[in-house]
């Protein structure tokens, strides 16, 4: 049989070995297909090299299980920095291949390379997903001239197929990771939404209790027993808004999401939602018109609002203000309302932005469960509307409400 037979043979066996590997941990199957390759060329050493943005660093992700492999590890060769130079540096920045028989000659090449290890004899090819480079697969001996170039197109080919299998176990992974945060998010909405239909039984008697203590207290002009009442009254309030939340994504979930839409003065919501939010720390200042009119559900407008408002508070700058903004803008479908709530705070990360609107995300001062803004959000999509958020450099976070005058149907349900 012919040497170039031989060669095809050992490629295709190769190939056929890795796609075979399973592709459930990229450093299991780089591992592997460590391996394979250096049974395939009769290597020292073999190393799939991927680049870590944290680190700036090549980290050997696999590495075959070889004298010479082993000792790359225990002398930390197995961890490359961006800045330490060398050839697989030089391979993964350039994309080019690069193949030699005599590294101890290279002054490019890094010393632990070649006097630790002793590697005379290398071939090093750039690993790309989809034509972004990702790594380098490096091939090593300490034979000289040990690799030829006809060794050259069988690691391109490898290269190309290790590319294809990292892309795959990562899929995997992310697939794996999605499926497993789905689980716990519906295990604890499950969990939650029973806590939620039991802590409305208790809180609804409560409230009537504290309402009637109140009256009798503004009867008997008992003026410091009606501020703690109403003190005990908002933080109720609070409790009844983060028990509707946990219900509303339970509606959600199932679709049983409902709007109840008629004429709302948005004006006079907001002014009757401002005083239980209004304190000497955060007053609210308002910038409305006198009067508009548009066609909703009036109590989960109210929702959002309070929803805005209470996170506006939550993570506004102590002893500053939050402005409250309502306005009319032309749109082609006709006229939308635009409410915005601000405060002064930390800016919103740009990398936090995109999750901001997601269920049980929430920022490192909030106390609650992180489901306002989602629910929000989802009550502003079931108008026709929308909930965006935005940050400038100066601290300054605005949450938008745009809404069309008129909603869907009364009683038609959104999922």
């Amino acid at each position: 049989m012919s040497s170039e037979v031989m060669k095809q043979d050992k490629l295709l066996t190769t190939l056929q070995c890795l796609l075979q590997l399973p592709a459930t941990n990229v450093a299991d199957t780089f591992q592997q297909t460590a391996q394979l390759i250096t049974q395939a060329l009769d290597a020292e050493k073999v190393d799939v090299f991927l680049y870590d943005p944290d680190t700036e660093s090549l980290i050997a992700y696999g590495t075959s299980a070889t004298p010479l492999g082993k000792k790359e590890i225990s002398i930390g060769l197995d961890r490359l920095p961006l800045s330490s130079g060398g050839r697989v540096v030089e391979v993964y920045q350039t994309g080019q291949v690069y193949w030699t028989g005599q590294a101890q000659h290279d002054p490019e090449e890094l010393s632990g390379m070649k006097e630790d290890l002793g590697i005379k004899s290398e071939i090093l090819v750039p690993l790309s997903v989809h034509d972004e480079r990702r790594g380098v697969l490096l091939v090593s001996s300490r034979g000289a001239h040990y690799f030829t170039r006809h060794d050259l197109p069988f690691l391109e080919a490898i290269t190309q197929w290790v590319g294809v299998i990292l892309h795959r176990a990562e899929l995997v992974e992310q697939h794996t990771r999605e499926a497993a945060e789905q689980a716990k998010c519906t295990a604890a909405e499950e969990i939650l939404t029973v806590m939620a239909h039991d802590l409305r039984n208790y809180l609804t008697p409560l409230k009537m209790r504290l309402d009637l203590l109140e009256r009798r207290a503004c009867r008997d002009q008992q003026d410091a027993y009606v501020r703690e009442l109403q003190a005990v009254d908002l933080i109720v309030s609070r409790l009844s808004r983060l028990i509707a939340n946990l219900l509303d994504v339970s509606r959600l979930k199932q679709g049983l999401f409902a709007l109840h839409c008629q004429s709302v003065d948005l004006v006079a919501l907001v002014e009757e939602l401002v005083p239980i939010w209004h304190t000497l720390e955060h007053p609210i200042e308002m910038q409305i018109p006198e009067r508009l009119i548009l066609m909703a559900d009036r109590d989960r407008l109210a929702q959002i609002i309070e929803n805005l408002l209470s996170n506006a508070a939550t993570y506004a700058e102590p002893q500053t203000p939050i402005r409250i903004s309502l306005t009319q803008e032309p749109h082609i479908d006709g006229p939308w309302v635009i409410l915005m709530v601000s405060n002064r705070g930390l800016p919103i990360p740009p990398e936090h932005l995109a999750s901001l609107f997601q269920p049980f995300t929430k920022g490192d001062h909030s106390q609650g469960l992180g489901l306002g803004l989602w629910v929000s959000q989802r009550i502003a999509q079931a108008h026709q509307g929308a909930l965006t958020a935005h940050t400038e450099a100066t601290g300054t976070n605005h949450f938008t409400l745009s809404l069309p005058l008129q909603c869907n149907e009364p009683g038609q349900e959104v999922s």
